[in-house]
């Protein structure tokens, strides 16, 4: 850090410290767990602590929901493609950062959600971002109704269009009523929300939000990162599984959770992905993935087209865990989504918790605090996948009955 002798200059070293002291205050303070996944032994993984010793651990909290990240379908693809095509795309979309590759996966994405078109960008954050502030440059005075529990990304799409933006209260249908109702039918309208709230589980009111939106005359982008890959009989997410796919005007997906690589996508109509492409600099300006990272995706998303025992196998498996965790009196939140959330309220007990369940039971799941949910909420996310067996199952439920009755936390009455 650059020092200076003038006493009149903030010290900038001393104000850093406050920020991470305030953290450390109000047991927020987050550090990275290093680990190395274990190709075909997931969700087995090998810990480094901070001293360089070494602990096998059982990963209970990531977001590959259905282990294609060690699917030998997508890994054979991924070598075929880096032997063909090398590390690097080698530049954006625009300047020779477009491969047969990226195509392929565009059109296999489109035809996953029964849309004209689909776009391709690095994230899914990327995509809701330069997606949802784009969106006033192309229908001028445009108004976005967002959901209060949108993700961040989305959030800060918003916020960064320079329109006109109406938050409802999460879910509530009623109050987006009143919202567009109140402005002038005669500016263009978009309606943003999720099909499954990941903090939570929930699902959103699709069928009812898609009504407003055509009585209102309302664009409709959804969100359905936390589903595709895991609803639906092709694995479209939630819309597809409700029938509702053909009444949403923009789908954003991501590659890098059920499908188990990495990138973001929009399906729509082929116009919406061209005047987007166009338009949005966070597509524009970007480095596209590499080659053998979009054949990856190519190869989960053709497979998981037709491995619904997949998923049929991961909601049996979240099944499990909800019942046996509710059977403990562990306060468990549960909308029928395959995310197992339980609440914890606290941030020192559950950063303690978290700690505990990784050094003492070699079980690791992440701490969720605020902001990333309201303070009082705070919680353990786990997300049981296809090869969560027995022994990991059994293993995770006797470790949280000992560490929450060591940590003389409430339980529920139990029936009977």
């Amino acid at each position: 850090m650059r020092k200076t002798a003038r006493s009149n200059v903030l010290d900038y070293t001393e104000q850093l410290d406050l920020a991470i002291e305030r953290l450390h205050e109000e047991g927020r303070y987050r550090t990275f767990v290093d680990i190395e996944r274990q190709n075909g032994q997931f969700p087995h993984a090998e810990w480094t602590r901070e001293d360089g010793t070494k602990k096998d651990i059982t990963v209970w909290c990531g977001n590959d929901y259905l282990g294609m990240g060690q699917n030998p379908v997508v890994i054979d693809a991924m070598h075929e493609a880096i032997d063909a095509t090398g590390a690097g795309s080698g530049g954006t979309r625009n300047i020779s950062g477009t491969t047969v590759y990226h195509k392929r996966l565009e059109t296999e994405l489109a035809d996953l959600h029964g849309k004209e078109g689909a776009l391709l960008f690095t994230s899914a954050y990327i995509a809701n971002d330069a997606t949802l502030s784009t969106l006033p440059k192309l229908f001028p005075g445009a108004i976005i109704y967002s959901d209060a529990l949108n993700h961040a990304s989305m959030i800060e799409g918003v916020r960064r269009n320079g329109g006109a933006k109406r938050i409802f209260r999460h879910n509530d249908v009623a109050h987006l009523r009143e919202l567009l109702a109140a402005d002038d039918p005669a500016l263009p309208k978009v309606i943003a929300f999720e099909s499954i709230y990941s903090m939570d589980g929930d699902f959103g009111p699709i069928e009812a939000i898609c009504d407003l939106a055509d009585e209102f005359g309302a664009l409709t982008y959804i969100d359905e990162v936390h589903a595709v890959g895991m609803y639906g009989p092709r694995g479209a997410g939630v819309a597809e599984r409700d029938g509702l796919m053909h009444r949403l005007d923009i789908i954003n997906g991501t590659l890098a959770k059920a499908y188990g690589v990495l990138g973001g996508y929009i399906a729509a109509s082929s116009k919406m992905c061209d005047a987007i492409r166009s338009y949005a600099p966070g597509f524009i300006f970007t480095t596209s993935l590499p080659p053998a990272v979009a054949a990856g995706a190519v190869a989960s998303v053709k497979h998981l087209k037709a491995a619904q025992e997949l998923r049929d196998s991961q909601q049996l498996q979240a099944n499990i865990l909800k019942l046996r965790l509710k059977g403990l009196g562990l306060p468990i939140i549960d909308h029928g989504s395959h995310i197992v959330p339980l609440l914890v309220g606290n941030p020192v007990h559950t950063k303690l918790l978290s700690d505990m369940l990784l050094e003492e039971h070699g079980i690791y799941v992440q701490p969720i605090n605020f902001p990333t949910v309201p303070r009082g909420t705070e919680r353990l996310r786990f997300t049981p996948s296809p090869v969560h067996g027995p022994l990991e199952m059994d293993a995770l439920v006797k470790a949280m009955d000992a560490l929450w009755s060591h940590c003389a936390l409430n339980r529920a009455e139990l029936a009977g």
